[in-house]
């Protein structure tokens, strides 16, 4: 399937993927017509997905099950009037309709909009509006569907409802129509037909101001994951990946369908209420998992494990993104495991931007080196690139090319899109340094560098001394108000069991940043907390740490 769309698909270094890598765009492209519907007239039985849940549910999918499947779902939502172009919300967790859904949308050439469950009735309320959405697929349970429903009345563009893996009054049982439809769907011709410009994909993706912005893909999109999936994750022909992600977030479309099956892969979904670091091991031991995908919240939790007493001999590459990740979590995950784990950077807008490619030496703590076909730059608040050692604002210059992949814009507000992209340059909003080799080293989001005494301070450097500290089991680093510095920097601290939060305990954690790094780092204050907020795929919202100590 690789060879269909890529010039060359092995390479000897990381020069020659830099210099020869080169996808190829079909002129008409539909990932569930030209790669599952392909794959699965060619090699039926091959394994498409495998899935499990913590009650002991297990299934199984081939890519002919999914083509049918997808079909079936095709006819029914074609039944009920969905059309190309209309826009549908999915908020189905991990459950495996998702992947049959979704198929279907893009074969009808509707938008999906996958969302988290976690929304309440006036965040369904403004995306209905925001995106016109015609229809909402959802899980029966989890409360979700009462929120859509309480929504129902500021949402004039909602006129369809339904629910998968059980009933509900005024709903469609998606299950049961399915059941019921047709294994056939025709590709659709003409004026019907998708084309690669069309809308296919749009994801809700909440910024530090303003309400959520609309990032929109287009059908070209599942192409640039090729990147992602065959040269980070380095997924196996044959081989059995898990992305630890919610289907309600990109993260999930990074590692979860589109450049694994292309690159010959079987998808794994750990579908689970609530995260515990030794059911996952159990998981990747029992199902043998080949390749693995997870933000460092899950390997922080996963090193206090002892790694070393599972079998995970099937195990061959993990690779982490989402935040940076500490040196030390690194150090300890290769000590248990005799695996690197390498680091990547992308958004919801982009694909893999830069990574820890397979030729070049990790070097932890760094995000790796840029992509082929990403024109990466950094630039300074004069709009000067930084040399080695200067931290700037990561940009992307498409003025030479638009990378594969790259969203098409913020859908529905080209004055939105026009703030972060304008002079064939895309901001990024993320801050790194570049150091000599020519690797990049996220310092944070340009609205988290604390301004303290004239110092500008990245909160992951301060992460990453405090977490060196046995005591230390998560931490976020934030900058509170101070009349004299301006700002001071702050740590919230979570601890590991065995250790007492108090003043002596806090003096201990300011002598060790002050050890083993600047002292203008030290946080001036620590507080204990029992967690850290987060979002759902686990990156730590400093933002609301920074609300609560306003309040």
């Amino acid at each position: 399937m690789l060879d269909q769309f890529l010039s060359k698909t092995t390479f000897r270094s990381y020069e020659e993927f830099i210099e020869q890598f080169e996808i190829h765009v079909p002129e008409q492209f539909n990932f569930a017509f030209d790669v599952v519907d392909v794959i699965a007239s060619q090699e039926p039985d091959r394994r498409a997905l495998v899935w499990c849940n913590d009650a002991g549910d297990y299934a199984s999918f081939t890519f002919e099950q999914m083509r049918d499947f997808s079909n079936r779902a095709a006819n029914v939502l074609s039944g009920l009037g969905i059309r190309k172009g209309d826009p549908v919300m999915l908020i189905l967790r991990r459950r495996y309709e998702f992947w049959f859904l979704l198929l279907a949308l893009h074969k009808i050439g509707a938008i999906a909009i996958p969302a988290t469950h976690l929304l309440s009735e006036r965040d369904i309320a403004y995306r209905n509006n925001a995106a016109d959405i015609k229809m909402i697929i959802s899980v029966a349970g989890d409360g979700i569907a009462e929120q859509v429903d309480a929504s129902q009345a500021a949402s004039p563009s909602l006129a369809l409802k339904a629910v998968v893996g059980g009933t509900r009054a005024g709903w469609i049982d998606f299950n049961a129509e399915a059941a019921k439809a047709s294994a056939r769907f025709g590709k659709p011709s003409g004026a019907a037909a998708s084309h690669n410009s069309d809308p296919m994909l749009l994801y809700f993706t909440s910024g530090t101001t303003g309400m959520p912005k609309m990032v929109l893909h287009d059908f070209t999109y599942p192409l640039g994951h090729i990147l992602t999936a065959k040269y980070w994750q380095n997924v196996q022909d044959g081989g059995l990946h898990l992305t630890v992600a919610d289907t309600g977030w990109a993260k999930a479309v990074w590692g979860k369908i589109y450049g694994q099956w292309i690159a010959g892969a079987s998808v794994f979904v750990y579908d689970y209420d609530t995260f515990h670091p030794g059911r996952l091991l159990g998981v990747i031991e029992k199902y043998g998992i080949t390749s693995f995908c997870a933000p460092p919240t899950i390997y922080r939790f996963l090193v206090r494990e002892n790694m070393s007493r599972c079998r995970l001999e099937h195990l061959k590459y993990c690779v982490v993104a989402g935040e940076p990740l500490n040196p030390e979590v690194y150090n300890r995950f290769l000590e248990q495991t005799g695996i690197r784990l390498m680091e990547g950077y992308g958004q919801t807008e982009l694909t893999v931007a830069v990574a820890t490619w397979p030729w070049i030496e990790p070097k932890p703590g760094s995000m790796g080196q840029p992509s082929p076909w990403y024109d990466v730059d950094l630039l300074d608040e004069n709009g000067k690139s930084c040399g080695p050692g200067e931290e700037g604002q990561i940009v992307i210059r498409t003025e030479r090319r638009k990378p594969v992949g790259m969203f098409a814009g913020y859908y529905r507000e080209p004055e939105r899109t026009q703030l972060v992209w304008h002079d064939d340059i895309y901001y990024t909003g993320d801050m790194a340094w570049r150091d000599e080799d020519g690797y990049y080293w996220f310092v944070g989001r340009a609205d988290d560098l604390i301004k303290s005494a004239g110092y500008r301070i990245g909160p992951f450097e301060v992460e990453s001394a405090l977490i060196e500290h046995p005591a230390v089991l998560e931490c976020a680093v934030t900058g509170v108000p101070d009349a004299a510095r301006g700002q001071a920097v702050k740590a919230s601290v979570v601890l590991t069991g065995g250790y007492t939060a108090g003043d002596a305990l806090a003096k201990e954690l300011q002598d060790h940043v002050r050890k083993v790094t600047a002292p203008y780092k030290c946080p001036r204050f620590i507080e204990f907390v029992g967690e850290l907020p987060k979002t759902i795929s686990g990156k730590i919202r400093r933002v609301e740490i920074r609300e609560q100590d306003i309040q």
